[in-house]
């Protein structure tokens, strides 16, 4: 099938992006650590790490490619480029304002986003000086935004899918220079990979105008006008983002909390940064593809069609994300133990971290199934309706969020991010379901069971494999002994559910490699 090769290509270049994402972090883990350093950095790297998120993974789309596809399919493809140069001339100018706004408002940025960094001037100082490093990677993320939405359109889902590969190989890079210079837990090392993700966003910003100008489309800027088609854009656009990046936003509200504990804002990040895996993987490579592919097919009312797409997303998606979701519930720790406990990140972090984690981890299904549903709205330019449910969403998050943190720390806030999650999804999956725009068919209500099962099982598996592999996660053991133990123990975890998911009839291996086959008709 089409679609699951193309949900193919989408996750398997965010594998790359987040196996090297895992690098990444294990050396701003060693060099960094989770002191003042680290949480000046990561609330710096906060803003253009959500835009990047935001944007580059199909929020924005929400509202550019329904009204660009109307536009190729219907008016043409000169219309369609001068609708892209319109909307391009206008974000531009938006952009520049915006950033020289901001890089001049920093400070009291900096006390909304972390208000808790204001009993520590030395930190708040550092994070603004870090942030307004980073803050020009913004305007870049929104550009590649447009230029993505644009070759996803066209049915070009490679390029885009690559360019976050490009931040992680750069700023791999410049650690592993703050690791030569010996900057260990200094503030140089902040300062340099600050530098490091503004070098990036202009790499991955030429690398997709040279693939749009490849395809004929490189862009005019105009002079910038409010164009019915620009302003219906616009319209869209706003509630289109704040609904497609709910999580994201979720995790902002959640660093504002964590900045009140120390320390609770690295702990957060390393937990996000291992939960958006599988999310990167099956949720943002099932968002970018299917919105495209329900927009098409409803410009030529195939409503059986738009079903179909929608049914085979969700089986997907399911049999994914469940036994990802239970394996970080289960075993959280050895993972943050053998992927960061060195140098500056110590056993208090690991058990912190894996706390958050197993909170996250109840979520996981959820944030992947807002990526299922909301393309449902999108492609009816209907971002409104989405919008609300996220605005609902947020004030569980908020709310639950403030009620848990006292007691539960940092590990609240996770609880709370998992649970708003879950309220998002159920509204849009609901409502798609009362408007009849979507109907579970029987090949779906059939497997979901039993990937629930198998994924039950492997989590048994798991946890049974995981008591007997315990002593070899020591401090002890060399970092090559826990690395092996971590490979056996997720490779235990894959093959209980690859005979489970067949046992039960839950997948088939064949009909899988069938599906993503480029030959595959």
């Amino acid at each position: 099938m089409r679609l699951y090769r193309a949900f193919a290509t989408v996750g398997g270049m965010t594998l790359i992006s987040r196996a090297l994402g895992f690098i990444r972090d294990i050396l701003i883990a060693f060099v960094l650590g989770t002191g003042l350093v680290a949480d000046a950095f990561f609330v710096a790297f906060r803003f253009p790490n959500l835009f990047r998120r935001l944007f580059g993974e199909g929020a924005f789309n929400a509202a550019f490619i329904p009204l660009f596809a109307k536009q190729l399919e219907g008016s043409g493809e000169q219309s369609a480029k001068s609708f892209a140069n319109e909307v391009a001339s206008v974000l531009i100018t938006a952009l520049l304002i915006t950033t020289a706004i901001a890089e001049l408002a920093m400070p009291w940025l900096i006390y909304v986003i972390a208000p808790g960094f204001s009993e520590n001037p030395e930190k708040l100082d550092l994070a603004i000086f870090l942030t307004r490093i980073t803050f020009p990677y913004l305007a870049c993320m929104s550009l590649v935004a447009l230029l993505s939405g644009m070759l996803n359109a066209l049915d070009k889902f490679a390029a885009a899918a690559a360019v976050p590969i490009l931040l992680n190989i750069i700023l791999i890079a410049v650690m592993s220079l703050a690791v030569l210079l010996d900057y260990q837990q200094s503030t140089e090392a902040g300062v340099i990979l600050s530098w490091g993700v503004a070098v990036a966003g202009l790499a991955q910003l030429l690398l997709l105008l040279y693939c749009i100008i490849r395809e004929g489309y490189g862009l005019k800027l105009k002079r910038p006008r409010l164009t019915p088609e620009v302003k219906r854009f616009l319209w869209l656009s706003i509630p289109g983002i704040i609904a497609g990046g709910i999580t994201q936003i979720n995790i902002m509200i959640g660093t504002i909390i964590a900045s009140m504990q120390e320390s609770a804002v690295s702990y957060l990040y390393y937990a996000d940064r291992l939960y958006q895996l599988p999310l990167g993987i099956v949720g943002i490579a099932i968002g970018v593809v299917l919105l495209p592919e329900l927009s098409r097919k409803l410009r030529s009312n195939d409503h059986a069609a738009v079903n179909n797409s929608q049914n085979r997303s969700l089986e997907f998606a399911t049999l994914l994300t469940m036994p990802a979701a239970v394996a970080l519930f289960i075993v959280p720790e050895p993972i943050i133990k053998v992927l960061f406990e060195r140098g500056a990140f110590d056993s208090t972090a690991t058990q912190a971290t894996s706390a958050a984690l197993a909170a996250f981890a109840i979520g996981l299904p959820s944030f992947v199934l807002i990526k299922v549903f909301s393309p449902g709205f999108f492609a009816r330019e209907d971002t409104r309706t989405p919008m609300i449910f996220a605005a609902i969403s947020m004030v569980i998050n908020i709310a639950l969020s403030l009620l848990l943190f006292g007691a539960y720390k940092h590990v609240g806030i996770a609880i709370a991010t998992s649970v708003a999650g879950w309220a998002n999804a159920a509204l849009l999956g609901l409502l798609l379901y009362k408007r009849g725009h979507f109907e579970p068919d029987w090949p779906l209500l059939s497997k979901l069971p039993r990937i629930i099962l198998a994924s039950f099982i492997m989590g048994l598996a798991l946890y049974f494999a995981a008591s007997y592999a315990a002593p070899y996660f020591t401090a002890e053991n060399g970092i090559m002994i826990r690395f092996l133990a971590l490979f056996a123990l997720v490779s235990c975890g894959i093959l209980a559910y690859a005979l489970s998911a067949e046992l039960t009839g839950a997948a088939s291996l064949k009909d899988l490699s069938k599906g993503i086959r480029p030959n595959n008709k």
